[in-house]
């Protein structure tokens, strides 16, 4: 759609600038939730740093795993480089940051509230980056006559097609999940369980969107894609460690 956008003079990918929108949205709400409940902002910002680190590393070493077979003999660390820059996984990003964040978790001071906090913007923050996707003309959806056509995404299968706009149903999707999440969050419903309440949900929503999308270089496995396969994982995983489905009135016989 428009990948690029001419800024002062300069070329701006698209985006990078609604990946930076969320980032800052995110950051910033985080912040000012951080302050109505009490909790230095310093200590969240420092939270969110260090689940950056997680993030960068983790979604591209995901991408790596997922195209590894690009990955020659000739060159092997030049393409290894190549393919950490050249894209990134979400699923990657949340368990890197989830991960680095829980092996420095003695550093905060107030951990449990802050990874509250911090749960209800990343459907914020990926909100805006699914947009970006749209404008990017990444992450595109299957053929459909009432959808948009791409003329210069920087994949070419992309380009000329009508394809759904599977990336703004999801946009749509994950600024519900932040409306909820901040409900929940008001009234202390699921307290300290509202990331495996994100979890669960984002989980049930990704393996849905799955299925539309137009896309399969991301890898495919027994007609599941990577990232259907790691929401089964996450939803099966949180249901029966997190103790949640007790909240719905499930006990075992």
């Amino acid at each position: 759609m428009f990948p690029h956008i001419v800024l002062l003079g300069r070329t701006i990918d698209t985006y990078k600038i609604m990946a930076l929108l969320g980032i800052f949205s995110a950051g910033i709400y985080s912040c000012v939730l951080s302050k109505r409940k009490n909790i230095d902002y310093v200590e969240t910002i420092h939270f969110l740093l260090a689940a950056c680190i997680g993030v960068i590393l983790g979604s591209h070493l995901l991408y790596i795993l997922i195209n590894y077979k690009n990955i020659g003999t000739k060159q092997p660390f030049v393409d290894f480089v190549r393919l950490f820059f050249g894209g990134s996984v979400f699923y990657g990003g949340l368990i890197g940051g989830m991960g680095i964040t829980y092996i420095f978790r003695k550093k905060f001071t107030h951990f449990n509230q802050i990874v509250e906090i911090v749960t209800v913007s990343i459907p914020l923050f990926h909100f805006f980056g699914r947009v970006g996707c749209f404008f990017n003309g990444c992450c595109f959806g299957i053929e459909n006559s009432l959808g948009f056509k791409f003329n210069s995404s920087y994949i070419d299968a992309a380009n000329g097609i009508k394809r759904l706009p599977i990336q703004l149903i999801e946009a749509t999707f994950n600024i519900t999940l932040f409306i909820l999440l901040r409900e929940l969050s008001k009234k202390e419903i699921f307290k300290n369980k509202l990331l495996d309440v994100y979890l669960l949900a984002y989980s049930i929503g990704r393996f849905i969107f799955e299925f539309y999308r137009g896309d399969i270089y991301r890898g495919v496995y027994f007609h599941l894609s990577t990232s259907q396969i790691i929401s089964m994982i996450i939803f099966v995983v949180v249901l029966f460690k997190s103790g949640i489905r007790k909240e719905f009135g499930y006990h075992k016989p």
